[in-house]
């Protein structure tokens, strides 16, 4: 089995800064892409920012400029840099990620989500 296990979460002021983690295990032959959505009280999940397993990179333009999203290979993990956040920044945010497990079968993931709160 496989697990996405994120942290970092919590509450913040506005124009401060937050690192979200989220840590992959299991039966992993690979990681392809990663990412992070977030889904604030009464609106749909949305996409925050993707990272292929080479590097490359896609953001939504609501946070492009503010947030860097990078991974460890070795450490399976990927990362959200959140930085002059804002009250709208305030949802929970959820890992995903593309992997393929042993039997080398391909499956999406979800982590349980953290919660991250920006006062104004």
């Amino acid at each position: 089995q496989v697990r996405l296990v994120e942290s970092g979460g919590g509450l913040v002021q506005a124009g401060g800064s937050l690192r979200l983690s989220c840590a992959a295990s299991g039966s992993i032959f690979s990681i392809n892409a990663m990412g992070w959505y977030r889904q604030a009280p009464g609106k749909q999940r949305e996409l925050v920012a993707t990272i292929s397993n080479g590097g490359s990179t896609n953001y939504a333009n609501s946070v492009k400029g503010r947030f860097t999203i990078s991974r460890d290979n070795a450490k399976n993990t990927v990362y959200l840099q959140m930085n002059s956040l804002k009250p709208e920044d305030t949802a929970v945010y959820y890992c995903n990620a593309d992997i393929t497990v042993w039997g080398r079968t391909q499956y999406n993931y979800w982590g349980q989500g953290t919660q991250v709160t920006v006062s104004s």
